[in-house]
This record gives structure tokens, sequence and C-alpha cells, in this order.
């Protein structure tokens, strides 16, 4: 079996040793009950709140509109359950928004809920014009513009799939036109690029620890100040009653050393994806042509490449490379076993070759110069092999 190289980090990241550390010392050590009174509980607290703070200033949030929960999935359904408050109306989505935001849309629409899809452009960019409308059986009709009156926005802030960027004043704008609350999945941006709440305006942004290298089953959600938001569980008064259940304080101790770590080398990080994204690019574009970089041209994540190989399968493209020893996706994780093409490359016009032959590498902070030639070879070997037969 050939060493193994992981190109997956938009599935999931290692954490780093410090926070491997943080997250076992205060396991150790700080293992009270941050809501009990005596000193054990106060101890727990003071590295909650601590954690919280130091969040809230890397994020641009005040501390209390940093809501804990258990990850990415889990804050993108209490912001949309939560925002929806019971009410019935119009949701409006992008087109490959991520299962966390689409499903929890679905379950609304059974409950009387309409759901609009946003278009995008050819790079997979939001022009929030010419809509159209999912009615309760799933079908897509034709919406005129005119009737568009959502009662709620939920938008992915980056594309897991694609890593483009979206374009946060455009989104302010419609839901600021439009007089509703607006969610934004920053699971995939928080930790990877500059992300400041107060400055976005969103009503709600999520984010997962292990994203950026944080640990497994920790995540938060920011909600802006005077939110009405309803909870999703039950049974406690923690997190201001909208999130009950016992803190786990060393997994947020370690999601704020991660997040921590990101903001004091965040220029350096970022050169470094990008300048190993970039020479992928250039090796693939180079020796396996012809190929097609999905996204090209818009502002993307810089450790995401999502590239087509025209003329091949991508499930069994994604088989022949796994058994090269390479770690990569076809896009969503949570969406994995899935043979129907990636929504957001059919919404962006690419044509059935292209959707239908893309992989995703999304690369972390481990990765190599080396790694990535190494990654080009195992590639450009299984590549050409596959066009061979």
């Amino acid at each position: 079996m050939p060493t193994l190289i992981d190109l997956d980090a938009n599935a999931t990241t290692r954490p780093l040793a410090e926070v491997v550390e943080v997250v076992a010392r205060h396991l150790s050590e700080t293992w009270g009950n941050p809501g009990s009174r005596h000193a054990l509980g106060r101890q727990a607290r003071r590295v909650l709140e601590e954690s919280r703070e130091s969040i809230a200033t890397i994020l641009g949030a005040h501390p209390d509109e940093v809501l804990f929960t258990s990850g990415g999935t889990e804050s993108n359904n209490t912001a949309i359950f939560g925002l929806a408050r019971g009410n019935s109306g119009t949701i409006a989505i992008s087109p490959g928004e991520h299962p966390a935001n689409l499903e929890a849309c679905r379950v609304l629409m059974r409950r009387g809920w309409k759901l609009e899809r946003l278009p995008v452009d050819e790079q997979g960019r939001v022009k929030g014009l010419g809509l159209r409308a999912e009615g309760r059986n799933n079908l897509e009709t034709d919406s005129e513009p005119s009737t568009f009156n959502p009662q709620l926005f939920a938008i992915l802030l980056a594309h897991n799939e694609t890593g483009v960027i979206q374009d946060a004043a455009l989104l302010r704008e419609l839901a600021t036109t439009s007089e509703c609350p607006w969610h934004l999945d920053g699971v995939q941006a928080v930790g990877k690029i500059p992300v400041n709440f107060h400055e976005l305006g969103a009503t709600t942004l999520s984010f997962g620890a292990h994203k950026f290298h944080g640990p497994r089953g920790i995540g938060g959600l920011l909600v802006k100040r005077g939110t009405r938001l309803t909870p999703l569980l039950y049974g406690g008064h923690q997190e201001q009653e909208r999130r009950p259940g016992t803190e786990a304080v060393p997994l947020i101790a370690g999601m704020a050393k991660a997040l921590e770590l990101w903001d004091a080398d965040r220029n350096r990080r970022t050169t470094h994806l990008q300048t190993l994204r970039d020479r992928l690019q250039h090796g693939l574009s180079e020796r396996c042509a012809p190929v097609v970089v999905n996204s090209e041209h818009a502002a993307r994540l810089p450790n995401t490449l999502n590239i087509a190989f025209p003329g091949l399968d991508g499930e069994a493209l994604l088989v022949a490379l796994d058994l090269a020893g390479l770690c990569c996706s076809l896009g969503t994780t949570c969406a994995s076993g899935s043979t129907e093409p990636a929504p957001i490359l059919v919404a962006m016009g690419c044509p059935p070759d292209v959707y239908r032959s893309s992989v995703r590498f999304s690369l972390s902070l481990w990765n190599t110069e080396a790694e990535i030639d190494d990654a080009i070879d195992r590639v450009v070997t299984v590549v050409g092999r596959m066009r061979k037969l």
C-alpha cells in the first residue's frame, strides 16, 4: 500500500499538537461542570468564558453572541429552525447548499415553507435575480422576480465543493432589501479566510472546529444581538437557554486554541496553501490535459481545487485514486455515496462531461510541496491509465 496523501481537508483536518495538548489538559484538570457554583465549576466556567472571548475577538463578534454547539451541522440547523420560529414563508438558498442547510430547509417545506434558489453564474457566484421556486413536491418552476419575498436567507459563505467565496455585500443587500434575517454557513470559511461577523452583517454564522485543525464534535454559532432564536433543544439554562446541555469545556478550549493559532499565522498559512493549490492545479493542467478547473476565475478558498478530467467517470476515478493512496473526494462528504452530479456544478451550467468527471482536492496545513509533487505523479498515472481503457 502506498503512503497515504491526504488532500481531503474540506472533509476534516488533523488536529494540531498544541490543540491536542490543550484538550487533554482540560480533560484532566478542568473537568468540573461550568454550571456549578463551587470551585471546580468556577474553574471550568473561567476557561469557558475566556475561550468565548477569544473566539469572539477573532471573529469580530461580541462574546455574548457566541453560542457553542456540537459542530457545523447543529449550528446550521439551530440557525435555520431557530430563525424560522415555527412560522411559514419562503427560504432563499443557493444551488448546491450543504446538506446541513438543504435538509433542514426541506423539513421546513413539509411544514408549509417554500424554497427558492438564488441563481449563480458560470463560476458559482450568487447573482441574486431570476429566482426559481421549489414547491412541496420538490419540482422547480420559474418564479417572477417581483414575487420574491423571502422570510429567511441561508447561504454558504464559502462553498465546500468549489471553494467559491460569495460576495457578502450582495447577500447583505438582498437580505436588507427583503427585510429578513440571513444565515451564513461559515463552516468552510472560518479558520481559512478572515471572517468578521459585524462587518458581514449577517444574523447568524456557523463554524466547526475540525475544519481548521481543531477537535471534532465542537462548533459554534454567532447570533446577532437582539435576534429571536427559537431553541432546537430543550432541558437546560446553558448558552442563554439557546442550547441546553453541559458545555464541553475541553473541546471548546481546543477550538479556541486552534482558531488562535490560525489567527497568529494567517498570512503565512494562506500563502502556503495557495502556493500548494496553484502548484497542484498547474501540474495537473499541464500533465493531464484536457482538464477543466471549475470556478477558476472566482475568488476561492486558498486550499480548494475542483477539477474535471473530461471523458472519465468521477466515481471510478475516485476509487482508482484511493487505491493509489490519494485521499480526495467528489464533493460533500456528508452526501458521500450519492451518484447524483454535484448540484452546484449543474447550476453553474457545466456540461455533463465536466460535472461527471470532477474531483475535489482540498489541502491543509500539514501538506508539503513534496507531497503535492507526488500527488501530481499519482494522478497523472491513474488518469493516463484510465484514458487508455
